[in-house]
């Protein structure tokens, strides 16, 4: 099929539903409705190397036929996706390619945004090119990594900072976290926060001028972005919104 001409609108196999979870996934939910991204094209999620067959069978009713897995290599190795004989079409994009990142949150947001470029490069080329059929996309907890990537493809396509500042937030309850745990070390424990998202917005148009701009400067073709907007009827915005600064919106 022509890739610039044909998209998933969430009207496809399973529709817009958004169950009440999946299981052997935690944090599984639909990151459509807000902007131009309809229900039914984008979910999102925690790892899925306890996904059961019940959980395959439903993402498969679904219409999930792509996952797009930001984990590190080693966390891949140790705790493989159960995917096999699902039909689905495994990528692994990893946000960061060994288990290693900043244990500050203030500074990992920032250099999450950078490095998430390439990993939604990709979900827009998945988003495009798969017809009638939505893309799932999953770290390991579904807050952090998973949290920049969502947001960005929703700013992508339109939504308002408050609306994307507030699917992020939802990981918390999904996973029960509300302070963090001093005594679990790593960031699997701690609750994500509207500043940390805010920051990470802000280093991708401080950087790069715009949302734009950050994801050619990734690989994406100006094509590519203008296909699916064009694709969802998103209007082409400015990028992620900063403190101060004049949206367009």
């Amino acid at each position: 099929m022509d890739a610039m001409t044909s998209v998933n609108t969430g009207t496809g196999d399973g529709g817009p539903l958004d169950p009440a979870g999946v299981p052997g996934v935690r944090n599984f939910r639909d990151a459509g409705g807000t902007g131009a991204l309809p229900r039914g094209v984008l979910y999102r999620s925690g790892a899925l190397d306890r996904l059961t067959p019940d959980g395959a069978r439903t993402l498969h009713g679904l219409g999930v036929r792509t996952v797009l897995d930001l984990r590190s290599t080693p966390e891949v190795d140790a705790r493989p996706d159960a995917l096999a004989g699902g039909g689905i079409r495994y990528l692994h994009v990893p946000v960061f390619p060994e288990q290693r990142w900043p244990q500050e949150q203030a500074e990992l947001y920032p250099l999450m945004a950078e490095l998430a470029g390439r990993p939604v490069v990709a979900a827009v080329r998945q988003l495009l090119v798969t017809e009638q059929r939505a893309v799932l996309v999953h770290c390991a907890s579904g807050k952090d990594r998973t949290g920049v990537v969502v947001a960005l493809l929703q700013s992508l396509l339109g939504a308002p900072e408050a609306e994307v500042t507030a699917d992020f937030l939802r990981s918390n309850a999904a996973l029960g976290l509300t302070v963090a745990d001093p005594a679990v070390p790593g960031h699997a424990a701690r609750p994500v926060a509207a500043g940390h998202l805010r920051r990470a917005l802000l280093s991708v148009r401080s950087h790069h001028g715009g949302l734009d701009e950050h994801l050619r400067a990734h690989g994406a073709k100006a094509s590519e972005l203008a296909a699916l907007r064009a694709a969802f009827r998103a209007p082409r915005g400015p990028g992620p919104s900063v403190p101060g600064a004049a949206t367009g919106r």
